[in-house]
């Protein structure tokens, strides 16, 4: 980094990717700096700036002693490690180190007292709730809700008619067959654990799902213009059960609710939807399976008069971006939902749906709202059907 460079980062002030310090003579100081950047998607910290973004300089003892507080810190405060790098730049008053620090591959790191850090636009703020560590976790691959145990659940709880009926769809044969017992074998399917299910096992096999989990359903609201509007609506119903359930309960809510067109064919026909079910098939299963279910909210469904909107609770994975999944790479947020859902529902999991929604109804849009924490499609009607 040239000096004009760094004048000019300084000029536009602190924010999530850097913060200026005038000196730092302790570890753990540095410690937490280095951490929140770690934890969230890096950045620099600038020593020998005051808060002003005023260049007050250091001395070239500073600049020894920092050489050794530096791996010092990354050593004694910081766990797992985070490999950084610094440099020094040269100014009329004194030098600036600037240390630059990654996106850590080995998320969340903590200090020696196994407190977590993020940055907060520009200020570092340490974790206190559970949700939040949680979310750190679950960022870096470390935890996925789809396994979390339902507290009091147990294999009551399953529809043993529809989960033998799916076994002996799998594996031909039936679960009396078996030399192991109902509890073993949904615990090998990574469905419960010591007799307790997991929100997979509730939500895939479950007799009723929401006695447990209330708010995994859908809400579906049809209205007849263009606004969300609380009261004047043609079509309203929350949508519940099993996933397979809710999956076919919303392709038949938006069916009903769309044009069908003739499309060329004869007058005696009941016509083919304006917007191929294979769209809403694609879409659908997309967020019941990759939806976010750290999140307590349902999925919504809302029909309007010039467009569908399917949104789902939690923003994109990790760096997973708009462009990425319309090219057909994805992200798998729900692994055990992941494995199941080839089985129970018309969905493939190559990452491959997107792109063929696409192309079969090419007006859709998609939005990834990373500060409403939420992933919203757009289907776009034809109003001039």
């Amino acid at each position: 980094m040239e000096p004009e460079e760094l004048k000019q980062i300084i000029n536009n002030g602190e924010d999530s990717h850097h913060v200026f310090k005038t000196n730092i003579t302790k570890g753990i100081t540095l410690a937490r700096e280095i951490i929140a950047f770690g934890n969230k998607q890096g950045g620099k910290i600038f020593i020998g700036v005051n808060d002003k973004g005023e260049i007050e300089g250091l001395n070239q003892d500073d600049i020894n002693r920092l050489n050794q507080l530096v791996p010092n810190t990354i050593t004694n405060h910081i766990h797992p490690p985070i490999r950084i790098a610094t440099q020094n730049i040269q100014f009329q008053n004194g030098m600036v180190m600037v240390v630059s620090v990654p996106e850590g591959l080995s998320k969340p790191y903590m200090d020696h007292n196994s407190s977590i850090f993020i940055k907060n636009g520009a200020r570092t703020q340490e974790l206190q709730t559970r949700e939040e560590i949680q979310l750190i976790f679950q960022t870096d691959g470390l935890v996925h809700a789809d396994g979390i145990p339902v507290k009091g659940s147990t294999i009551a709880d399953i529809s043993t008619d529809f989960f033998e009926s799916f076994f002996i769809r799998e594996f031909g044969e039936k679960l009396s067959d078996q030399n192991i017992s109902f509890p073993q074998i949904l615990e090998n399917m990574k469905l419960a654990k010591k007799g307790e299910m997991n929100y997979s096992g509730i939500l895939l096999f479950g007799s009723y799902p929401q006695r447990w989990l209330p708010v995994f359903n859908v809400k579906a609201v049809s209205f007849p213009g263009i606004a969300l509007e609380d009261e004047n609506y043609l079509d309203s119903k929350d949508l519940e059960g099993r996933l397979s359930d809710i999956f076919q309960k919303v392709i038949s809510f938006l069916l009903t609710n769309i044009r069908n067109i003739q499309n060329g064919q004869s007058f005696n026909s009941i016509g083919e939807p304006e917007i191929p079910r294979i769209v809403f098939e694609e879409l659908v299963a997309n967020a019941l399976i990759h939806r976010d279910y750290f999140v307590s909210a349902p999925v919504k469904v809302f029909v309007f008069a010039n467009r569908i909107e399917i949104t789902s609770p939690g923003h994109l994975p990790n760096n997973l971006t708009t462009d990425n999944i319309k090219m057909g790479i994805s992200n798998v947020r729900n692994p055990i939902l992941h494995s199941f859902a080839t089985k129970l529902l018309p969905y493939r999991g190559l990452g491959s749906g997107t792109k063929r929604a696409l192309r079969a109804y090419p007006e859709i849009e998609f939005v990834d709202d990373r500060e409403g924490n939420v992933f919203r499609v757009t289907i776009h009607r034809n109003t001039n059907l």
